[in-house]
C-alpha cells in the first residue's frame, strides 16, 4: 500500500511539475533599435505610465473571438505587467530615438520640471481572428511653450494563431505607436 501511496505521489508531481514547464513567458518591454535619430534638443522628458484596458491586465493573453467576446491563450503569460513593461518601454525608445538619457518615468524624479511630458492611453490592444489591434491616444506637451501635439493612433497588424505570432505582432504595432509619438515630440 505504502508503494502505490508513493508512485501515486511521484506521479501527481510529475504531472504538476509539467504543467509549470509548459508555461511560456511573454514581455513587449524590449525597445526596438531606431532606423532613425533625432536631433536631441537638450531637453528633459518625462513619461508618464502608459495606462492600459483592464484586460491587459491579467497574466494570461487575451485575444478577442468576437467583437465582444475574449479569450486567454493557455500556457502563455505575461512575463510583466504590461502597464509598467509598456512604460518602460517607451522609455527606452525615446532615449534611443533622440540619443539622451534625459527620459524618466512619472514622478519625475528631478530637481526640474521636464520640458516635455507625455502620456499615452491604449484603448484596444488585442489580437482577433489573423490582424492585431492597437488604438490609443497620446499627448505630448512642451512644458515652457504650452505647444502640444495630440493624437489618436490606430494600426492594424497582420498576425498567426499561435501565441508567439500574436506577441510579435503586437511587437510591431507598438513600435509603430512609438514611432509616431517620437515624430510629435520631434515637433515640439
Amino acid at each position: 500500500m505504502l508503494k502505490i501511496k508513493t508512485l501515486f505521489m511521484f506521479m501527481l508531481l510529475l504531472g504538476f511539475s509539467g504543467c509549470v514547464t509548459s508555461t511560456n513567458y511573454y514581455v513587449l518591454s524590449i525597445a526596438p533599435q531606431p532606423n532613425t535619430h533625432y536631433v536631441n534638443k537638450n531637453r528633459s522628458i518625462g513619461v508618464k505610465k502608459v495606462t492600459i484596458p483592464d484586460y491587459l491586465y491579467k497574466r494570461e493573453i487575451a485575444v478577442a473571438k468576437t467583437s465582444s467576446q475574449i479569450t486567454l491563450l493557455r500556457g502563455a503569460v505575461w512575463g510583466e505587467d504590461l502597464d509598467a513593461g509598456l512604460t518602460q518601454r517607451v522609455i527606452s525608445f525615446l532615449q534611443k530615438k533622440f540619443q539622451q538619457p534625459s527620459v524618466y518615468a512619472y514622478p519625475w524624479d528631478l530637481d526640474r520640471e521636464p520640458s516635455v511630458k507625455v502620456s499615452m492611453d491604449i484603448t484596444r490592444f488585442i489580437a482577433q481572428g489573423d490582424k492585431v489591434y492597437l488604438d490609443a491616444n497620446w499627448e505630448a506637451v512642451h512644458v515652457r511653450t504650452h505647444k502640444r501635439k495630440a493624437k489618436l493612433f490606430s494600426t492594424v497588424v497582420t498576425t498567426g494563431s499561435d501565441a508567439a505570432s500574436i506577441v510579435e505582432a503586437m511587437n510591431r504595432a507598438f513600435g509603430q505607436l512609438e514611432e509616431d509619438l517620437a515624430k510629435g515630440i520631434k515637433g515640439l
